[in-house]
C-alpha cells in the first residue's frame, strides 16, 4: 500500500509539473545523427506530449519537466530490429512458434536502444492471433511481424517443409486483417530444391502489397542465389543472413577470390535488400570482412536474436552495430542501417527518424574506448578499441532505460499491472 501511495504522489506532482512545462523532456548536448533528416551534429532535442517537438541547438531547459545530459553521446532515432525471435511461449516443440526458443522483447530491447522489433517469422496465418494476443498487445516495446508462409508458423521439423501448409491467400487474408503490425512474409529453412516455396512466399506480399523476407538455403547442394535474385524476388524483398557461410547456402563473397560476385551487387542496385540476421551460425568474419573490403555494406544491421544468439557470438544490437564499425563501417552508416533503413524496409516510414511531429522513439548511445574482443561462431576473433553502449531509451516520449542515471530529475519507472498486485 506504501509503494501505491508514493507512486501515486510521484504521478499527482509530475502531472502537476507537465502543465506548466512546454516539454516533457529535452535532450542537451547530444551529437545527434538523423540520416533522413540529414542532421550530423550537437544538437538539443525537445520531446512533448510523446512526440518530438524540436530539435536545435541551445533548447531552453528550464522549458522541461525532465533534462537529459547526453553531452559526449549519440543522439539516435531508436533502433529497429527487423530480425527477431518474440514468439514466446510454454510449447516446448514449438521452436519460435509459442515456444521456448523465442524471447519476450521488453527484457533484451530497451537496455540496446531497441524501440521496434520485427519477429521474423514465428507466427503463420494459423497462430497469428495468439501471437498478437500474448504478445504483440501485452509489450511496451513495439513488435511488428513477417508472418510465415507455414502456416504453423517456425515450428520446426517437418512442419516448415510442408508445402501444402504455405498458402498465399490466407497468408495475405491475415496480412491484410493485421496491416498495422504485420510488415512482411517470411520464408524460412526450407531444405528442398523447388522453388515453390519462394514463389508462395512473393505471391502473398505481392497480394498483401509487403516485402517478402527470406532466410534461404537448406539445399544440398545449395540453390542458386542468383536465380534468387534476379528471378524470384522483388525489388524490396529481403535476403537475410546476408554474411552467413554454411555449406547449404551459397555465399556472397567468392572464397577463392575473396571478392563478391558481380551479380550481387548487381541485386543489391536492383532493389534487393541485403540484411545481416546475424544469428547463431548465420554471420561470418569470414563473408562479412571481404565483403566490406570489397564496398558492399548491408542495407540493414539486424540480430537474429534467440535463446542461442543471444548467448552466443552475437549478443545484442549493439553489439552487432559494434562488428560493423570496427570492419571499418562508418559510423552514420550503421546508425542508418539500425534506423532509416529498415523503417523503410518495411514500409513503416513514420519510425525511424527525428522528423518534429514524429514518434519520440529515442536512442543514447556512448561509443566506448578500451579494448575489446569481437568474434563468430567459428572461433575467429578481431579486435577494437570502440564499441557502442546504449545511455538511455526513450519510447514514445517516456524514458524506459536509463543506465547512468542522466536524466534529471529521476523518475520512478510506471509499474507494471503485476508489480502493482505484487508484495515483493
Amino acid at each position: 500500500m506504501k509503494k501505491l501511495i508514493s507512486y501515486a504522489l510521484a504521478l499527482f506532482l509530475f502531472l502537476q509539473a507537465s502543465y506548466a512545462q512546454e516539454y516533457n523532456i529535452v535532450i542537451k548536448g547530444g551529437h545527434v545523427i538523423d540520416p533522413k533528416n540529414n542532421i550530423d551534429g550537437v544538437m538539443d532535442v525537445a520531446i512533448s506530449k510523446g512526440k518530438i517537438a524540436q530539435v536545435a541547438k541551445n533548447i531552453d531547459p528550464k522549458k522541461a519537466i525532465q533534462v537529459v545530459d547526453a553531452k559526449g553521446f549519440y543522439v539516435t532515432p531508436g533502433l529497429i530490429d527487423i530480425h527477431s525471435h518474440n514468439f514466446y511461449g510454454t510449447e516446448p516443440d514449438h521452436a519460435y512458434s509459442n515456444g521456448t526458443s523465442a524471447l519476450p522483447p521488453d527484457g533484451f530491447t530497451f537496455r540496446t536502444g531497441v524501440t521496434t522489433v520485427v519477429d521474423a517469422g514465428g507466427s503463420g496465418w494459423r497462430s497469428f492471433e495468439t501471437f498478437r494476443k500474448n504478445v504483440i498487445d501485452n509489450s511496451q516495446t513495439r513488435v511488428l511481424a513477417f508472418l510465415n508462409i507455414v502456416g504453423e508458423g517456425m515450428r520446426g521439423g517437418p512442419y516448415e517443409q510442408n508445402t501444402n501448409d504455405m498458402d498465399p491467400k490466407m497468408t495475405a487474408t491475415v496480412a491484410k486483417m493485421n496491416k498495422d503490425v504485420i510488415v512482411g512474409v517470411k520464408l524460412a529453412h526450407y531444405t528442398g530444391h523447388e522453388w515453390t516455396p519462394v514463389d508462395r512466399a512473393v505471391e502473398a506480399g505481392k497480394l498483401a502489397d509487403i516485402p517478402v523476407m527470406v532466410d534461404f538455403g537448406g539445399a544440398d547442394p545449395p540453390l542458386s542465389i542468383e536465380e534468387l535474385f534476379m528471378k524470384h524476388l522483388r525489388p524490396g524483398d529481403i535476403f537475410t543472413h546476408a554474411f552467413g557461410q554454411l555449406g547449404s547456402r551459397e555465399f556472397i563473397v567468392d572464397t577463392n577470390t575473396n571478392k563478391v560476385k558481380p551479380f550481387v551487387f548487381e541485386a543489391q542496385k536492383r532493389g534487393i535488400i541485403f540484411d545481416v540476421g546475424y544469428g547463431g551460425i548465420s554471420f561470418s568474419f569470414s563473408q562479412a570482412i571481404p565483403a566490406l573490403k570489397d564496398g558492399f555494406y548491408p542495407n540493414s544491421i539486424s540480430t537474429d536474436i534467440h535463446i542461442g544468439s543471444m548467448n552466443n557470438a552475437m549478443k545484442d544490437q549493439t553489439s552487432v552495430m559494434s562488428k560493423f564499425l570496427a570492419m571499418g563501417m562508418k559510423l552514420q552508416d550503421v546508425i542508418k542501417a539500425s534506423t532509416w533503413n529498415p523503417a523503410k524496409e518495411i514500409k513503416r516510414e513514420d519510425l525511424g527518424h527525428l522528423t518534429v511531429g514524429a514518434e519520440a522513439d529515442v536512442a543514447i548511445l556512448n561509443v566506448r574506448t578500451g579494448k575489446f574482443g569481437m568474434f563468430d561462431y567459428k572461433g575467429y576473433k578481431i579486435e577494437t578499441d570502440k564499441k557502442f553502449e546504449c545511455e538511455m531509451t526513450i519510447k514514445g516520449g517516456r524514458i524506459v532505460y536509463d543506465l547512468d542515471g542522466i536524466a534529471t530529475p529521476i523518475f520512478a519507472p510506471r509499474p507494471s499491472r503485476q508489480q502493482r498486485t505484487s508484495t515483493h
